[in-house]
């Protein structure tokens, strides 16, 4: 439904008549805000290169340290995450490189990629992954008898394969509400009419937003009660081995509950801006620069969130984050093996001459 906002924005300026310019995806803008507008697609571009890179280096370090089944979620998290930012690298490449829309291919292009239905499926769907793992930090912290008797590893299955298959139903109207016109994409035109749009926004907004972060709120809000009980109950212990062993599985629990946290308030911080910004385009659209500005810059702020995302699992995630220092450090040791190497052969050619 965001998507179909984004394509909104075309359908608002391709209206405006005076001094327009066609762009890449067959999008019009004003030519006074051609060279900002651009600027801003390259930060959209590089924003969604660094998060790319960053979640498939992630997921690399998952499986080289064993991890990925421990954390089936957190991989499907960056499977998603990389999901949309690499769509999110494809959109705005094709949009610099000016990709005119005609036939048949012109439509594929403009309901899947233009009309970003592919990027935001990858977006939704890693909201309610984020809610499902918020929800089994909750199982495990607050009821982990009923967790271990019924969370077995096909529900985890389960509940992987629901966020991606939500995300692409939520976003499932570009289908049929996007057109090609003349080469421009064209978003909502088949909508049947603005308050149906209307509707469709703001259930889409309750559904991987409000009620997202009311299960954020809800879930670690108990789990840090269950924690302070528990730290409560330890201190009054003698220390002996196993209050130490509760102690050490208390502290592995908080850090991976303070992980989480963080990426479930940078979700609710970064994914803010662009639904309301999206929801203004909705009730009182405007044409050319302003229209621009508001939409890049909300996209832009919403892709922080799985471009910090891996950043945070790596230096919170104790194997990953060996994983990834023994890179760095075997990416120098090489370089100076390799310059040792060429220090001892150049010496040994000095003593033979």
């Amino acid at each position: 439904m965001e998507s179909s906002t984004s394509s909104h924005l075309s359908v608002a300026m391709t209206t405006e008549e005076d001094n327009t310019t066609q762009t890449a995806g067959g999008i019009k803008t004003s030519s006074s805000s051609s060279i900002f507008n651009l600027s801003l697609q390259y930060a959209l571009t590089f924003i969604g290169v660094v998060g790319t890179a960053g979640n498939a280096l992630i997921m690399y370090a998952l499986v080289a340290s064993k991890q990925h089944k421990k954390h089936a979620l957190i991989v499907n998290q960056n499977a998603l995450d990389l999901f949309s930012s690499f769509f999110l690298v494809v959109k705005y490449a094709m949009m610099l490189c000016n990709v005119y829309l005609a036939g048949t291919f012109g439509h594929f292009l403009c309901v899947i990629i233009f009309s970003e239905f592919i990027i935001w499926w990858g977006m939704a769907g890693s909201a309610v992954n984020l809610a499902a793992i918020t929800v089994d930090r909750y199982l495990k912290a607050v009821h982990p008898i009923w967790r271990k008797k019924w969370l077995r590893r096909r529900v985890i299955y389960m509940a992987m394969a629901f966020s991606w298959i939500m995300g692409f139903i939520a976003n499932s109207s570009h289908f049929f509400a996007s057109a090609v016109i003349d080469g421009v994409c064209y978003g909502s035109v088949y909508y049947l009419s603005e308050a149906h749009k209307l509707v469709s926004y703001i259930l889409y907004v309750l559904a991987f937003y409000v009620i997202i972060v009311v299960i954020f709120i809800f879930c670690y809000g108990r789990i840090l009660v269950t924690i302070r009980r528990q730290a409560r109950v330890m201190a009054g212990h003698d220390a002996t081995g196993s209050s130490t062993t509760q102690t050490q599985s208390h502290q592995n629990q908080s850090s991976v509950i303070k992980t989480m946290l963080l990426v479930s308030v940078l979700y609710a911080v970064t994914y803010l801006p662009s639904n309301v910004v999206f929801l203004m385009i909705i009730l009182a659209p405007y044409s050319g620069y302003l229209i621009d500005v508001r939409f890049y810059s909300a996209v832009f702020i919403a892709f922080i969130c799985p471009c910090a995302n891996p950043f945070i699992y790596a230096t919170k995630f104790d194997p990953v984050k060996k994983i990834l220092s023994g890179m760095i450090v075997w990416k120098r040791n090489s370089v100076q093996s390799s310059d040792g190497s060429g220090t001892s052969g150049s010496r040994t050619g000095s003593r033979r001459t």
